[in-house]
């Protein structure tokens, strides 16, 4: 399957659901995209996973009729070319604060795949008060297929945690933000994408975010707990 089709789901403006399996497992990274997810989100800057991971949990994605996608450590060339080599259908780069970052971003991720880069899905992560700044000139790069705000890393650069208890909204400010920031992101022509949980993915998809994230994690524990109150009667 090619990632040609994906770019074309974004580009015609349908919402692409993707995945953080939260586990080095290529057997629930099919399981995942087999039950609905287009794609896995692989994290190797919080995660554990390893080059070798990558090429097996994108692999199974594909195999189950999706795709991988990975987060890799940092911006470096060599970073970004591993993944990409060890199998991955994209990246998501964290820490873009600036157009120049971006721009080198760009090129380290067509240095890395120079002949099928365009069927490769290239994120560039906004997630900081700085890069809010900067949005407009941000955007300008060429190159970049998704910019995505990530609200964990934006609620602690404005100085609130990144966590949330379940059910818990982040606080106004951080919200206004986030819906200001992909507001900006789809008047400018782009695709949008962000971290959603239950009780805000219709909210944000409002605002304009396409590419949904999220974890698994919460699906199971909520399953867990609903089918442990139903037994408990």
């Amino acid at each position: 399957m090619s990632n040609d089709s994906l770019k074309t789901r974004l580009a015609s403006g349908t919402p692409v659901l993707m995945v953080n399996p939260n586990h080095v497992s290529p057997t629930l990274c099919e399981k995942l995209v087999r039950s609905g997810a287009d794609s896995v989100f692989i994290d190797c800057e919080h995660g554990l996973a390893s080059y070798e991971d990558i090429h097996h949990m994108a692999k199974a994605a594909r195999y189950g009729g999706g795709w991988g996608i990975v987060r890799p450590q940092n911006q470096e060339r060599s970073v970004i070319t591993r993944c990409l080599n060890a199998g991955a259908d994209g990246v998501m780069v964290p820490l873009v604060h600036t157009a120049a970052l971006a721009r080198e971003v760009v090129y380290n991720f067509r240095y890395a795949v120079p002949d099928d880069h365009e069927k490769r899905l290239l994120i560039a992560m906004i997630e900081s008060v700085e890069a809010l700044r900067n949005l407009d000139e941000i955007l300008a790069v060429e190159g970049i297929d998704v910019f995505f705000v990530g609200p964990g890393d934006l609620s602690q650069s404005m100085g609130f945690s990144p966590s949330l208890k379940p059910g818990e909204r982040r606080p106004p400010q951080v919200v206004e933000a986030v819906d200001a920031a992909l507001a900006k992101i789809r008047g400018a022509g782009k695709a949008a994408g962000t971290l959603v949980v239950k009780n805000d993915a219709a909210h944000l998809v409002a605002a304009g975010a396409q590419l949904l994230y999220y974890h698994a994690d919460p699906f199971v524990a909520a399953g867990v707990q609903q089918m442990r109150e139903i037994t408990s009667k």
